[in-house]
């Protein structure tokens, strides 16, 4: 792996630095009549280990949910690009595992990750019966296709990006879901959508996708599904735990997007049941 969690600690570290400086909800220095700020609401995991495509976006993103955590209070995020913590044993030295957060983030995670039968066991319990919360960002779903229950929980599989990066026509089917009510109800982003597979909008809450009206079908073998169906992003249970996913988040440029970034900042704080969204399958809106 070139990613070190280093190099995300010094970008997370300089864009904190950049904020502005805390007034009486920040941190008092001692002897200071300022009041402390409240401890973190939650934990979460965030994990950027890439087996397939390494995305050059990975460090943009961890770094920018971390900051977005630090700086709202909402949560205090540990980044790591290994697999070590994604289990319930009693990890050696310092370590953690997944009984130590609320929620876990793949942040452009690729390719057949390096989990043994038991820790994917851990990783599926972790959201079904302890009710925790996943995120996928992106290339979270262009995972695990030897291991179906991780297609189960996030909802499908990648199949192809039939149109590259593009200015992509998106319509919100959701305007009430906090991850998405501040988008329009149709607008344009510069991004990479997927196509996914081993997926129906039967079993999720679409909550926004491509505007089939305005795509070129032409002479384009890589598009597969013949509903011309692309949902953008969606909501779904998984036993006792909420999932989020979106493909938006392949660029760099993505995670200086304040669109984007309140995107996941909204779908994190709802995945750790801070805010309430519906996870309710609906047939496609009209446009």
């Amino acid at each position: 792996m070139k990613l070190r969690i280093a190099t995300l600690l010094v970008i997370a570290v300089s864009c904190f630095a950049q904020a502005p400086a805390p007034t009486q909800a920040g941190r008092a220095g001692r002897g200071s009549s300022t009041p402390s700020a409240p401890p973190f609401k939650k934990r979460i995991l965030i994990l950027g280990a890439a087996k397939g495509y390494e995305h050059d976006s990975i460090t943009d993103a961890m770094a920018t949910l971390w900051k977005l955590g630090r700086e709202s209070g909402m949560w205090e995020a540990n980044l790591r690009t290994d697999y070590e913590w994604i289990t319930k044993k009693k990890v050696d030295r310092n370590g953690k595992n997944l009984g130590d957060f609320d929620a876990l983030v793949f942040a452009n995670s690729t390719g057949e990750m390096d989990l043994d039968d038991q820790q994917k066991q851990d990783l599926l319990s972790f959201v079904h019966e302890d009710g925790k919360g996943f995120v996928g960002v992106h290339a979270a779903l262009d995972s695990n296709y030897k291991w179906p229950e991780y297609a189960e929980m996030i909802g499908g599989w990648f199949d192809q990006h039939p149109w590259n990066t593009f200015d992509a026509p998106i319509i919100s089917e959701d305007s009430s879901f906090p991850a998405t009510r501040h988008f329009p109800h149709a607008f344009m982003k510069r991004d990479e959508i997927y196509q996914a597979k081993q997926w129906s909008r039967d079993k999720v809450n679409v909550l926004m996708r491509l505007d089939e009206n305005k795509l070129k079908y032409e002479d384009n073998p890589r598009i597969h599904r013949a509903d011309r169906d692309f949902a953008i992003a969606w909501s779904k249970m998984y036993g006792k735990g909420r999932v989020f996913y979106s493909t938006l988040g392949h660029t760099n440029e993505a995670w200086n997007d304040p669109d984007i970034q309140k995107m996941y900042f909204e779908a994190i704080k709802w995945v750790l049941g801070l805010t309430e969204g519906s996870t309710s399958p609906h047939p496609k809106t009209e446009r």
